[in-house]
């Protein structure tokens, strides 16, 4: 198992917020954008951001096409403006994925607030070109992994993709396991994984996981195919 440090990598950023960026798939940034220290991604999960809003701050309106936008909320709230359910808004734990898809979309994430928020956000390409452009919000539940993203094309599945995500929140003591290639990164708290101790700001690799929370934690877990 290998470990990134997320404060190991410089901070960058853009209009009103700062973020470490963990993980930049070569489809997306080429084959210099690992030369930083960040990681190419599994498979269609190409990036990986840890951003942090400062008070009242926003990305401004932008747009995406063929992507999908998955955003996390460590602590705090964002404000969403957009194509896509405009007015939905976000607090801790939700989690906002956005198909954009051929139609596309655009969207402005606002911190509504005095002061700073942290959220994370991914991208996943779809397997599929050409499809509509879709939004869901998710509220994992406390105690499991949630799946908000990926599985198989039917009912079960919002957002069909071999690549699977899911989000975790585990009280202390609380297990999971991963049976396969695996990227995860926890957004809050520490714990042990595969017998090393990792903690808040930690993206972790491997071929499968054993993780045990120490505390309150929030994970995210990248399943491979």
């Amino acid at each position: 198992m290998e470990i990134l440090k997320r404060d190991t990598l410089n901070e960058g950023g853009f209009a009103g917020l700062k973020e470490h960026r963990l993980v930049k798939g070569p489809e997306i940034f080429g084959p210099q954008g690992n030369d930083d220290g960040s990681w190419p991604g599994l498979e269609n999960f190409v990036y990986l951001a840890d951003a942090r809003f400062m008070p009242h701050g926003e990305t401004r309106m932008h747009s995406h096409h063929e992507i999908d936008v998955i955003s996390l909320m460590v602590h705090g709230n964002i404000k969403h403006e957009g194509s896509l359910e405009h007015g939905k808004d976000l607090s801790r734990n939700e989690v906002q994925v956005q198909r954009a898809g051929g139609e596309g979309f655009s969207h402005n994430e606002i911190n509504p607030d005095d002061n700073w928020n942290r959220l994370i956000q991914l991208w996943v390409l779809p397997e599929v070109a050409g499809q509509p452009a879709g939004y869901k919000v998710y509220k994992p539940e406390t105690g499991e992994l949630t799946r908000i993203y990926g599985g198989k094309n039917n009912s079960d599945s919002d957002f069909a993709s071999k690549t699977k995500i899911d989000v975790g929140l585990l009280g202390n003591g609380q297990k999971v396991e991963v049976d396969g290639a695996f990227l995860a990164y926890i957004t809050r708290g520490k714990g042990i994984a595969n017998n090393q101790q990792i903690q808040d700001g930690d993206l972790i690799r491997g071929s499968s996981l054993t993780f045990k929370a120490n505390e309150d934690v929030q994970l995210i877990v990248v399943h491979g195919g």
